[in-house]
């Protein structure tokens, strides 16, 4: 299971939320008093994992949401190329490559363990 279904109220700062499908980091919650016709409504803005693309939702406090499960996870680096690097996890041995930017390629070499962040069957690294 990738992600969890929770009220919008409970969510919190530093957790996870999915906008579009992608699974974000929450920056800031705001939320106003219920007004004459409706429930409070809540202002999230959030960030993603992946993409870094800032974003903002509003909804009433009492709307259900999807948290995605994030998981931090262990791989080796297998081989190298150029800025593609082969990684297997650490616990079932799944291979996978990543693009990584040059910062990230110059603490890499082959047979290194590395932490790594996968949620909704996309990954990054955790340098």
């Amino acid at each position: 299971m990738s992600k969890q279904q929770t009220e919008i109220g409970k969510l919190k700062e530093g957790k996870y939320v999915v906008v579009d499908d992608e699974p974000c980091k929450i920056l800031s919650i705001s939320t106003s008093k219920p007004g004459k016709h409706g429930a409070a409504k809540s202002r999230i803005d959030v960030v993603g994992i992946f993409d870094g693309v800032k974003r903002s939702i509003v909804q009433p406090v009492s709307a259900k949401t999807y948290v995605p499960i994030v998981e931090r996870k262990n791989a080796q680096v297998i081989s190298i190329a150029g800025n593609t690097v082969q990684f297997m996890d650490i616990k079932d041995y799944e291979m996978f490559e990543l693009e990584v930017t040059d910062q990230q390629l110059s603490q890499l070499e082959a047979g290194k363990e590395i932490p790594y962040i996968e949620s909704l069957n996309k990954k990054k690294l955790d340098l």
